[in-house]
Order: C-alpha cells, then structure tokens, then sequence
C-alpha cells in the first residue's frame, strides 16, 4: 500500500478544517452555542491550519521551499493547541476558582487596547469554563485540541517527507 500523494494529503488537511468550521458555524448558528473569546481564537487557528494546508495545496513546493509550509504548520498548530489547551484547563477548574464572567469580544476590541484585549482574553471567564456540548466525553475546546495536534503533526510529517 502506498502513501498519497503530498498534495491530496495537504488538501485532506484544508478540508478537515473546513468542516472543522463548518461544524462550529452549525453549532453557532443552528445549535444556538454562542462562541466565547477562547472559541474565537480557536477558530481562527482552525482557519490559519485550513490556509496553511490550501496554500501547500497549491503551491507543491519542492526542496527548501516545503520548510516555509512546515514552519507555518508548526506554528499555527502550536497557538491552537495553546488556545484549545488553556480553554481546556479552564472548564476542568473547580467551581470555585472559575473566573467570574467578562464582556464579550466586540466590546473588549471597541473599548481596550489590542494587547489587554489578549491578557483578558487568555486570563478567561466564566463563560468560558462552561461545557455546554460534548462528544464521546470530550468538550468541543477538548476536539479542537485533538485535532489541532493532530493536523499538525500529520502536516508537518507530509510536508517534510520526501516523495
């Protein structure tokens, strides 16, 4: 049995984040779950992986040039897992030392600066600490997690091999 191609394994990678975001529109939209500031972020390293994977897609690049899709790879998945990480540990706090409840995304983007907008963002809140779905025992933050690790490794694995 052999391997795929690179290119058919790099768009593989591009349409599991699709329907990675696919899935999170539903669940925003149909399913009523309103994403909380760490889901944002989530979603935007989902979508930075989904680039990154169409991007390789296309180019094929060859020689030196596969490095640059490793690299990105790398480093979109390592801030999703940080994300995804963090949300994780906060659902998994006692009751008790859950942080209390913060204002949204938009009204922290209109009325701080960006970098206190990320402090508060990654202190989290309350909202964030709730897990209000799940799947064979594991919060959506948990899936994210899962998959982000996974993408990545199996994208930088393509893309450094050798055809």
């Amino acid at each position: 049995m052999s391997i795929p191609d690179k290119r058919l394994l790099n768009l593989s990678g591009f349409l599991v984040c699709a329907g990675l975001m696919g899935f999170a529109l539903y669940a925003q939209h149909q399913l009523l779950l309103e994403p909380c500031p760490l889901c944002v972020l989530q979603r935007v390293a989902v979508i930075a992986l989904g680039v990154v994977f169409l991007g390789a897609t296309l180019h094929n690049a060859a020689g030196a040039g596969r490095f640059t899709y490793v690299g990105l790879l790398a480093l979109a998945s390592l801030f999703g897992a940080i994300v995804a990480g963090r949300h994780v540990w906060l659902q998994n706090l006692p009751k008790d030392q859950v942080p209390a409840c913060g204002p949204g995304l938009d009204y922290m983007l209109e009325n701080f600066p960006f970098q206190q907008v990320v402090d508060m963002i990654f202190t989290g809140s309350g909202e964030c600490a709730e897990i209000v779905w799940q799947f064979l025992g594991l919060s959506m933050p948990g899936w994210v997690l899962v998959f982000v690790i996974g993408l990545g490794a199996a994208g930088i694995w393509n893309n450094l091999r050798k055809q």
